[in-house]
């Protein structure tokens, strides 16, 4: 199991286009996904658990893999964490 702090970069917050990115991708890959915020911790591969988040920008939060493919998911899932989408 590897976890990773990272920031919000996007100045809207992780809203509904960042989230999708991030649960399409979640779900190709083989490992849970678990992401931790606001003292709570939900399921990476579910739009609605990390929408419930209410992620803002510069919010840390924590993504969590276990499994196979633990490592890229970290790398590939903070990627989208810290991208500024317009």
């Amino acid at each position: 199991m590897i976890t990773k702090t990272f920031v919000v970069a996007n100045p809207q917050g992780f809203h509904v286009r960042p989230t999708k990115t991030f649960v399409e991708c979640a779900q190709l890959l083989p490992c849970e996904v678990y992401v931790i915020a606001n003292g709570r911790r939900v399921n990476g591969k579910s739009s609605l658990g990390l929408l419930s988040l209410g992620l803002a920008r510069n919010a840390e939060v924590s993504i969590e893999a276990d499994g196979e493919q633990e490592e890229r998911a970290i790398e590939e899932l903070g990627r989208i964490m810290t991208d500024i989408f317009e």
